[in-house]
């Protein structure tokens, strides 16, 4: 028996991560922590009877606990609930997928508790991989990631030696502003961001495809997660999303994870490892598929690029890259400034950040609330 705690039930993977739960009898819930989405938990509550629940929102946590007063379930409210949540006594794997820089202590915290981590909060690695690595060894538990792409190249690596990795290729579908050029980019909206062509995503990470900004913080997650250099990692265009991603060795030999675009399997995949369950649902049907594309990202889409030079530019000013990209896609979401803007706000707060090297948790903390700080001040200036 498999006993989760779930941190951002309410989101893609948290929903997603629950469907499997539904499907596999020897999984128990044992905690939910979400934003403010009380209505859901509530039927998450009744549903999977956790032990504890943490609703970020103080007011809301104390209208949920209201609500659910015939339940036996303890709601709690704030980062301190967060932690109590990623720590419960009974749950054995931590399912990281709250979105942000929020998630960074409760994984810290479970971590430290001795849980396994199926690994979905890309943010933390990014802004923390030299704390959270270190605390992977010394603690000895495993980290699974469930990104769809993290996910291909932890299994392309089953039975290899590290060592021996000549290149990681990581997959990437372009989004659906793949083809166009940087002029056409100026007036692109909302509706056309959200509109990714092939995975059902969360709002903001559907925008972080779209810049292709996602898949720049997925080049740090994988340099931490693999222990690679970050020259050894390519983004390689795969537009139908048939191949989540590969890795090159040095004899030439590329092994790749095919499938459909389905969070499903790496989140049960990490659930189980390493047995593989049963999973319903589509097949690849390769008499169907007649041709498999690739090419190079388009270098309108700054993301990458910008992922690169913060990485470069090393220590704290990943987490200022991060952070101006969470605070600019706020502001694109509530339709306050364009999409190219966004890049435009993630430079100004990198030219305007003295790095710190090897940053402290409370540093990096620090440093994200003066991001968020600058970019509020200096709002109308960037425009």
């Amino acid at each position: 028996m498999r006993h989760l705690a779930i941190l951002g039930s309410t989101g893609s993977i948290g929903t997603q991560t629950l469907e499997v739960v539904d499907n596999n009898e020897d999984m128990k819930v044992v905690s939910l922590a979400a934003g403010s989405n009380i209505d859901l938990v509530e039927q998450q509550i009744r549903k999977y009877h956790p032990e504890v629940v943490c609703i970020y929102q103080e007011d809301k946590a104390r209208e949920l606990a209201r609500r659910v007063t015939d339940e036996t379930v303890s709601v709690l409210y704030g980062m301190d609930g967060l932690i109590a949540c990623a720590t419960a006594a009974s749950a054995d794997v931590v399912v990281a997928a709250v979105v942000g820089m929020i998630g960074i202590r409760p994984v810290i915290e479970a971590i430290r508790c001795g849980k396994d981590i199926a690994f979905a909060n890309k943010e933390t690695l990014v802004t923390a991989g030299h704390i959270i690595m270190p605390l992977i060894r010394e603690y000895q538990v495993l980290l699974t990631p469930v990104d769809s792409e993290h996910a291909a190249i932890f299994q392309c690596l089953n039975g290899e030696h590290h060592g021996e990795i000549a290149k990681i290729l990581l997959t990437a579908s372009g989004g659906p502003f793949r083809g166009r050029k940087k002029e056409e980019l100026a007036s692109v909206t909302v509706e056309d961001a959200l509109r990714h062509p092939n995975w059902t995503m969360g709002r903001k990470i559907t925008i972080d495809s779209s810049t292709m900004v996602n898949k720049g913080l997925e080049v740090m997650e994988a340099r931490w997660l693999f222990d690679v250099d970050y020259d050894h990692i390519q983004v390689v265009i795969q537009p139908q999303s048939v191949i989540h991603s590969m890795v090159q060795f040095q004899d030439g030999a590329v092994i790749a994870q095919m499938g459909t675009p389905d969070m499903k399997l790496p989140i049960q995949y990490a659930m189980f490892y390493p047995k593989r369950a049963f999973l319903g649902g589509e097949r690849l049907k390769f008499e169907q598929l007649q041709s498999i594309h690739f090419a190079k990202p388009n270098p309108a889409l700054r993301g990458i690029e910008l992922a690169s030079e913060a990485f470069r530019r090393g220590g704290s000013m990943t987490t200022v890259m991060n952070a101006a990209n969470e605070y600019a896609v706020a502001k694109f979401l509530n339709r306050e400034i364009f999409f190219t803007d966004i890049y435009r706000w993630i430079e100004y707060a990198m030219d305007h950040h003295s790095v710190i090297q090897n940053p402290s948790l409370e540093e990096i903390l620090k440093t994200e609330q003066e991001t968020y700080t600058l970019l509020e001040k200096d709002r109308n200036i960037i425009k």
